[in-house]
């Protein structure tokens, strides 16, 4: 992305996209000045690329970031972000006062916090990995034929990491917690993990 600027003010006058050429004052320049030219030869005309600043950027699963800003120092054209939103990690509820303006019934929630968007995740990848193995369950049910006890203990340990995962993100405070239960970390050994952890798999 390029920035026409005005340098009498340092000002952007218009965002330039690079896919077609433009026309200064009754000068016309083809597309390929942002692709052949140097640049300085595209600074001579008053034209920058921009560099894009990410360092408030943030994920947007946690965060709500703002639209960037775009801004000319004399020298270079930037782009930034502002502060970023954490998103909500409770449910928001309705209230009283929702419940006499006809909106919904108070206490049941309006909006789903990512609390209840993670656990309900959880809750759908514990139930895949366990399908893997109903047919044990199904078979056993209809021949009576023994369930392995490998296989009796794998969906035990999913269960039991199911509910520790889904514990794990009922007790984070707050959205940052909740963002760290899910970063990955490499240790000295290069084994990724992360605090939640994750859900047993058969072999």
């Amino acid at each position: 992305m390029f920035a026409l600027v005005d340098k009498s003010d340092n000002s952007i006058t218009r965002m330039l996209n690079g896919n077609r050429g433009i026309t200064l004052g009754d000068l016309q320049y083809p597309r390929a000045i942002y692709t052949l030219w140097t640049e300085a030869e595209r600074n001579a005309i008053n034209i920058y690329e921009v560099t894009i600043d990410e360092s408030k950027r943030k994920d947007v699963k946690y965060y709500i970031n703002t639209n960037i800003t775009y801004s000319f120092d004399g020298t270079n054209a930037t782009g930034s972000y502002g502060d970023a939103t954490a998103r909500a990690h409770a449910d928001t509820l309705y209230t009283a006062e929702d419940e006499e303006d006809g909106l919904g019934t108070e206490d049941d929630v309006k909006r789903e916090g990512l609390k209840t968007k993670l656990i309900r995740e959880v809750k759908s990848n514990a139930a895949y990995e366990l399908s893997k193995t109903d047919w044990y369950i199904t078979r056993k049910s209809e021949k009576n034929t023994a369930i392995p006890s490998a296989i009796t203990t794998h969906r035990d340990a999913v269960r039991s990491k199911q509910a520790a995962m889904e514990t794990a993100i009922t007790n984070a405070s707050d959205t940052p917690a909740l963002e760290t239960l899910y970063t990955y970390t490499t240790d000295s050994d290069g084994v990724q993990s992360r605090p939640l952890g994750e859900l047993p798999t058969l072999e």
